[in-house]
């Protein structure tokens, strides 16, 4: 197994070296304080078609980082107890950060010969056997994909419960965000990028929106054209779910620091787009490793773009999206229209609260 800095997990092998012609797939869960659900999510993962098909070299790498708890010890638990029928190997590494933990998986953990690298975080559930598998077909079926995602679902959607007018008013308000464009975006808890690709890039460490910035390095094949978003499909029939926020405060907490995160992705790509003007589509990928090494790279790229003159920190398009949708969409129900109106007054308190964060110089390391 590979060595990370910190204690290192004893690897649980399952299988042979695969032959030739086999599909090597090397699967990274990243854990940050996951002892509640780590051992359930390998049980998922070794329920799963995909493990039982001949052909198909499948390892897991469970990525503790930066944890207080007992996520190793649980993780080496479970996967010993899932020995000859799924292959894990697990790390335990003190420095945490889901953009510096990618870069570690990508760049020095998984194989080099991998195909297709699957993220997925350690706190999601996978319910159906069929999810693994459908989002590896689709990359198969589609070569001109770069990735595939899941279909997140909320937990509180997904089994019948009796829910409080906030967790009902929160998962109707879900649904008014899902346009178009949401099928073709990267989902961070449950995604697959070719192996040969996603080795091209790197992630700038401190970075807190990692999907949105993937998402766009997808689009725009690594920033060297215009977007182009059916690079990223979502798989018919795969679907995970995660833990629905219960309670306002908590909401808004979180929306705030998605917010953030996506003004801190758009300041990154105004920065991409001069240098790029500047010196050419062969400066970016040097530039981003870079920002992947220098912890420092984010804040000075923050401060030399940050405030804009016409919107302050947080551009428009984050507080009227939900609206935009809506209208695109050509629905007018009576009860969709009202789930909007007051998604977009969530919207606002969550805007003006990311502007003044960010002002009081909230951003890198905000997560």
């Amino acid at each position: 197994m590979s060595a990370a800095s910190g204690a290192i997990a004893e690897s649980i092998p399952c299988a042979a070296p695969a032959a030739a012609g086999t599909l090597r797939i090397d699967l990274g869960i990243f854990a940050y304080n996951e002892e509640a659900g780590i051992g359930r999510l390998l049980e998922d993962l070794a329920r799963q078609d995909l493990c039982a098909r001949p052909g198909i070299d499948l390892r897991v790498l469970v990525l503790a980082n930066g944890c207080r708890d007992a996520t190793v010890a649980r993780a080496a638990a479970a996967a010993a107890g899932l020995a000859g029928r799924l292959r894990v190997d697990i790390t335990d590494d003190p420095e945490g950060g889901k953009s510096r933990t990618w870069n570690r998986f990508v760049h020095r953990e998984s194989r080099p010969d991998a195909e297709i690298l699957v993220f997925m975080d350690g706190d999601i559930e996978l319910p159906e056997p069929g999810t693994l598998g459908a989002v590896i077909d689709l990359l198969a079926a589609r070569p001109e994909l770069t990735g595939a995602s899941s279909q997140p679902v909320k937990d509180i959607d997904y089994r019948p419960q009796k829910l409080g007018l906030v967790e009902r008013l929160i998962s109707m308000g879900g649904g008014t965000l899902d346009g178009e464009g949401a099928r073709h975006a990267i989902c961070g808890q449950f995604y697959a990028l070719r192996g040969a690709w996603a080795r091209g890039l790197h992630l700038p460490v401190g970075l807190p929106v990692e999907d949105g910035f993937l998402g766009a390095m997808v689009g725009t094949d690594l920033w060297s054209e215009g977007p182009r978003p059916k690079r990223m499909d979502r798989a018919d029939g795969a679907r995970h779910l995660y833990e629905s926020e219960r309670r306002m405060g908590s909401l808004l907490r979180h929306q705030t620091r998605i917010v953030i995160g996506s003004a801190i992705n758009s300041a990154i790509f105004r920065h991409l787009s001069a240098l790029r003007a500047r010196e050419g589509q062969g400066a970016i990928a040097a530039e981003l490793a870079r920002a992947a090494a220098d912890p420092d790279w984010l804040g000075r790229v923050l401060k030399a773009e940050l405030p804009d003159r016409r919107y302050g920190f947080v551009p428009w398009h984050f507080l009227n999206k939900r609206v935009v949708i809506f209208w695109r969409s050509g629905r007018f129900e009576p009860k969709r229209a009202l789930v909007v109106a007051l998604g977009f007054g969530l919207d606002l308190v969550v805007w003006i609260r990311a502007q003044a964060a960010m002002a009081r110089g909230a951003g890198v390391g905000f997560w």
